[in-house]
């Protein structure tokens, strides 16, 4: 039996790796403008306004809000399979017209283009994750596309560096930054032909012995995948308010309910300011005192930070209750926003405050990849029905990636006018805002089935607190 459960358990493995492959190329094409920007805006390349700039950085969240939601209800009509492998197309595509791009009005456009297929994979590599994994793994394998995530911005910052090193007088040498995600766009593409559809969506449309072979690869017996039919089928049959969710079902308080603290928790995520760091991180460094060769190489550690925190993270989530992990990293960055304010403030001469702000900015992004990402995304993975899921991750990713774009756009425009106390103070604010919300509304979901999740939020009335916190541990 130890046997079989390793077998399954590196099988499932092996499915996660080819499809998170969405989310290293997520990470690589949003990591890579970080470098690529500062040679890009040059006179003599696409000579960027300020404007252009915020826009050609933050262009691409705002595809992936669109993106984002679009793909959940073609993933529920088409299925999970099928959509990602379109979105590998879009990656590939959307990478070589960036890399070739003219001017900055057709860069735009292109990373618009290519950020449908980042938003697309931010909803679908989590849902497709959280479908095929058994609940003692789920945790676990979604929140490994985080470390693909994390992973994808350190090969970019790594690549931008050796580039900018090796080459720096090259100012076209951006254009060979950008095309390097076309590598694990076409990894994508081939290994798609080799991961099955979801079992769960089979059954949602009534293929139940599809689904049922599926699963037989991936769990341990017959009687459990049986018992795991049963459970969608009858989740599924007790849905009837979502059964054909459409925009004009959010009216049930239920779904109302759950939409709000998904979209609540998309905003949690960004708000707190991450992509300040992984958009501006080198502009930043430069600003307080770093080369440009220096805060590139400098910026690789950022990215090392992020990807050993997300491996940690992974670990954590198998065994932390999701509530209190959320909570923590939430309370880290925090303190790292105190931290990088207090330099900015007091310490603006000394030749400590470099040194100040990329430990700050590490202590950050420990935090937030090691709890508040890989909790966000599999919270959001986790509290949806069967058949909500497509439209509900959609809403919720698109509200996330519309706060990414919010804080990437108005970030140096921020700056200008008021100043780097005045910007840092305002996402202090955002933290604490974070953290009132996280206590009051974030649910428990650590080691239930998703059907046992769905039945609580779909029989659940209201807001029940228990000590000041949203719960939805109470059984039916």
């Amino acid at each position: 039996m130890v046997i079989i459960h390793r077998q399954i358990v590196k099988q499932l493995k092996k499915i996660a790796i080819i499809v998170t492959l969405g989310g290293l190329l997520f990470g690589v094409d949003t990591g890579v403008i970080n470098g690529a920007i500062p040679y890009m805006a040059s006179p003599h390349q696409l000579d960027l306004s300020s404007a252009e700039e915020g826009l050609v950085t933050s262009g691409i969240t705002l595809g992936a809000a669109i993106g984002a939601l679009i793909a959940g209800r073609l993933a529920d009509k088409y299925g999970r399979k099928h959509l990602l492998t379109a979105l590998s197309v879009i990656f590939f595509i959307g990478t070589l017209l960036c890399a070739t791009a003219p001017n900055a009005l057709l860069m735009i456009i292109y990373r618009f283009f290519l950020g449908l297929a980042v938003g697309g994979a931010s909803t679908i590599v989590p849902t497709y994750l959280a479908e095929i994994s058994t609940a003692s793994l789920r945790g676990q394998l979604v929140t490994q596309n985080d470390l693909m995530i994390t992973g994808g911005q350190l090969l970019a910052f790594t690549f931008n560096a050796i580039l900018g090193t090796c080459f720096p007088n090259v100012g076209s040498i951006w254009r060979y930054m950008l095309a390097f995600g076309m590598i694990p766009a076409l990894c994508l593409f081939i290994g798609m032909w080799k991961v099955p559809e979801s079992p769960r969506w089979l059954v949602m449309i009534g293929k139940q012995k599809s689904a049922l072979r599926i699963l037989q690869k991936v769990r341990p017996n017959l009687q459990s995948c049986q018992h795991e039919i049963s459970s969608v089928i009858h989740a599924t049959q007790h849905q009837q308010a979502s059964q054909h969710t459409t925009f004009k079902d959010l009216s049930h308080p239920w779904v109302t309910r759950l939409i709000l603290i998904g979209v609540g928790l998309g905003m949690v995520q960004q708000f707190v300011g991450i992509n300040i760091m992984m958009y501006y991180g080198t502009s930043i460094l430069m600003k307080v005192g770093f080369g440009h060769q220096a805060a590139l190489i400098a910026n690789i550690g950022n990215g090392l930070t992020s990807f050993v925190a997300t491996a940690v993270g992974m670990h954590l989530m198998a065994t932390d209750d999701r509530r209190k992990m959320l909570l923590t990293g939430i309370c880290g960055t925090l303190i790292s926003m105190v931290t990088i304010t207090f330099g900015i403030t007091f310490l603006a001469k000394s030749p400590l405050l470099p040194y100040i702000v990329i430990c700050s900015t590490m202590c950050f992004l420990a935090f937030f990849q090691s709890s508040i990402s890989p909790t966000t995304w599999t919270l959001l993975s986790e509290i949806y029905p069967q058949s909500l899921r497509g439209l509900g991750m959609g809403i919720s990713t698109f509200a996330l990636w519309i706060s990414n774009f919010l804080v990437g756009f108005a970030f140096p425009i921020m700056l200008t006018h008021w100043g780097g106390k005045g910007t840092f103070a305002f996402f202090i604010l955002c933290n604490i805002a974070s953290l009132w919300f996280t206590y009051h509304f974030a649910p428990e979901t650590q080691g239930k089935a998703l059907e046992q999740i769905q039945a609580e939020f779909q029989h659940k009335q209201g807001k029940n607190h228990h000590h000041h916190r949203f719960n939805v541990t109470q059984s039916i």
